[in-house]
């Protein structure tokens, strides 16, 4: 014997007939129904979709701006639910291991920066550092540029040996990219590659003003530091690159593709840096032009 409306639950009855509650409320009186809200089932397939192309990079506060962003309306406890009842969370992070060797007789810079993370705009400072990725063929160095403004990685050099080319290589390919004005603050930790004599002399040639962080404090350089936990936790923790080949091609699609075009960064309000700047850029020219 069939059922009776009675016996069944509205929650139950929608499930079934794959329809929202908010819209059958709505249809129930008198109005039109949201048919825009997925069910659940619909929106755990998008999700599992988005966390496999962007191989498990974003938790929920960043995977409910990319569902708000494709144009599907949601909230967060729903995603976080779903997320939570079927095991989908964003890559483990690890805790910061400090890869500084500051014992050299070299001067260093004063911490001009002191922490002041948020310029006015682009091409004001810019911080660097330099990590260890690992492969089966041996050791590979990345060193990276970002500017703190919109976070975007200006330069970057990868090689097999961390010598003092591999920043200064990183920092012309920044100047290259951006030509800043003279007087850009250039932010590091006080390793031996940044104290060099060749790398000193290239900020000076391009007018930069130094700055590095104070004897083994890392928060002085947070926002670089953070880049390269986000970059480890999201594409190199967990997995095996057999040649130093594999994780360059990996290196340049996370930082040139991923992190500067795509990724959604907290500190931008979920915008990736390139939004950021290009949003930026309309509003200085509209500003421009009402004066």
């Amino acid at each position: 014997m069939e059922g009776r409306r009675a016996d069944y639950t509205l929650d139950e009855m929608c499930a079934v007939l794959a329809v929202s509650e908010s819209g059958y409320r709505a249809w129930k009186q008198g109005g039109t129904p949201d048919r825009t809200r997925l069910t659940d089932a619909q929106l755990l397939a998008l999700i599992r979709a988005i966390h496999d192309a962007l191989k498990g990079a974003y938790g929920s506060p960043r995977m409910v701006r990319e569902l708000r962003g494709r144009g599907v309306p949601t909230s967060k406890p729903r995603v976080e639910r779903l997320m939570r009842e079927h095991g989908i969370r964003a890559r483990h992070k690890r805790r910061y291991r400090v890869t500084t060797d500051s014992r050299h007789n070299l001067p260093v810079a004063p911490n001009r920066l002191n922490r002041d993370f948020t310029p006015s705009a682009p091409n004001q400072t810019w911080t660097s550092d330099i990590t260890y990725l690992w492969t089966d063929e041996g050791w590979l160095y990345l060193a990276i540029v970002l500017d703190l403004f919109n976070r975007e990685v200006v330069g970057w050099s990868l090689k097999p040996r961390m010598t003092a080319d591999i920043v200064t290589d990183a920092l012309t390919m920044a100047w290259v990219r951006r030509k800043p004005a003279v007087g850009l603050m250039h932010h590091s930790d006080r390793g031996s590659q940044y104290a060099s004599q060749p790398f000193q002399d290239k900020l000076k040639a391009y007018g930069m003003e130094g700055s590095m962080s104070r004897k083994g404090n890392c928060w002085d350089n947070a926002p670089t530091e953070s880049w390269f936990n986000s970059f480890k936790n999201e594409r190199v923790h967990g997995l095996r690159y057999a040649t130093r080949a594999d994780m360059m091609a990996a290196s340049f699609e996370y930082i040139e593709v991923f992190s500067n075009r795509t990724r959604r960064h907290s500190t931008l309000g979920y915008q990736s840096p390139m939004q950021f700047l290009d949003e930026w850029r309309m509003a200085q020219h509209a500003e421009n032009l009402v004066a």
